[in-house]
């Protein structure tokens, strides 16, 4: 059986029959000539297949242990797919009240709009979730490590709650990505990405991705997929695709750099708190350390003065990048509260506003610790 690293650079991705190319080429083709009436190669419309967003799906369900793997436009067309059409007028969702914003505006704005209740709760907190459960509850919504507090989800003990129940429990595991956890395995139902960050790793494509091994969910949302047109075209695949065969160097580095960052931070004066799930003294690390076999490349920490300062240090850096997004290999900053995660300002998953959020790239570490040191003074 190969490697994780091996199947990141073969799997689905054999040399081009026809030309004898290592990497399979970008299929930019909207439509497929057929041999006959309903006969073909098994391609008709590249809405409902295309050959690259074919290879991108069989590496992704390969990646996460699963059976299956659906390609979409955005990791929010991939969430509203899971939500939409797996749910009907009257069910509930059961989110984490540290869900990332985008997520939280689509059940709270969107959803509701179609009869779907949903609720919060601390997932970290198994007793809280057994308490939140609903008979109508038909999907329990997790991030592990979360969006932008890096808590910790035990994703077995969660699965075990949710057992029993008519609900499936499903993962974001956009910031851990497959090579470091891999939720299928610790009994998860579905998984979640938006492969626009560590996936693609390059911050030049949009995608997201649902995986999973039950037959007849993946019946539904192929269906759906293919009806409603929220897939992701070739280029783009073959974008991810490319970014998937690094994915396992890059997560080291990115894991690396993150934790000195970490300590560095740990032990400033300037900082109040840090949260990185590698270090010891994070509530969720044993847990971590645990289910996943690295800690990734996100750090928040909130700094001393508050929300001022918090603009002044993300305003001041010269090599992380003030932007939105995250997982690329470049370094990136940002407030969440009045960024990423505006949409959640005076709810019950509102992010304070003095926190300070970083994708740790893969430069240098000294010039990153140095370009913090500068900037937090």
């Amino acid at each position: 059986m190969p490697k994780f690293e091996t199947n990141a650079i073969h799997a689905g991705q054999d040399p081009d029959a026809s030309t004898g190319a290592v990497i399979p080429p970008i299929y930019q083709t909207s439509t497929y000539v057929q041999d006959g009436v309903g006969r073909h190669k098994g391609y008709e419309y590249s809405r409902t297949d295309n050959p690259t967003r074919t290879a991108l799906q069989v590496v992704l369900a390969e990646l996460e242990a699963g059976a299956w793997a659906l390609s979409y436009a955005s990791g929010l067309a991939a969430t509203q797919n899971l939500m939409q059409y797996t749910l009907r007028p009257g069910d509930h969702i059961l989110l984490s009240d540290d869900a990332y914003g985008g997520t939280y505006r689509l059940a709270a704005q969107v959803m509701v709009n179609y009869g779907i209740a949903f609720s919060l709760v601390n997932m970290a907190d198994l007793d809280a979730v057994k308490a939140a459960m609903r008979p109508e509850t038909r999907l329990v919504w997790a991030e592990t490590p979360t969006n932008p507090y890096l808590k910790i989800v035990d994703i077995a003990g969660l699965a075990s709650v949710v057992d029993g129940h008519a609900a499936k429990l499903v993962v974001d595991n956009t910031f851990a990505s497959p090579y470091l956890q891999q939720p299928l395995v610790h009994g998860a139902d579905f998984v979640l990405h938006s492969t626009t960050k560590y996936l693609g790793g390059h911050s030049d494509v949009v995608g997201g991705a649902i995986i999973g091994n039950d037959a007849a969910t993946f019946q539904t949302l192929k269906f759906h997929q293919n009806a409603a047109g929220a897939i992701s075209g070739p280029m783009d695949c073959w974008l991810t695709l490319r970014g998937i065969k690094t994915l396992a160097v890059r997560m080291d580095r990115h894991s690396a750099n993150a934790r000195a960052i970490a300590d560095f931070l740990a032990e400033h004066d300037g900082v109040e708190r840090v949260f990185y799930p590698g270090l010891p003294d994070h509530v969720g690390h044993d847990i971590a350390a645990r289910q996943m076999s690295g800690f990734s490349g996100m750090v928040s920490f909130t700094a001393r003065g508050g929300v001022d300062n918090a603009v002044r240090i993300v305003e001041r850096t010269k090599i992380f990048g003030l932007a939105e997004s995250l997982g690329g290999i470049e370094s990136l900053i940002e407030v969440p509260a009045a960024m990423t995660h505006a949409s959640v300002v005076g709810t019950g998953a509102e992010v304070e506003p003095g926190l300070v959020r970083l994708s740790v790239g893969i430069e240098h570490i000294d010039d990153l610790l140095g370009d913090l040191e500068q900037a937090i003074g």
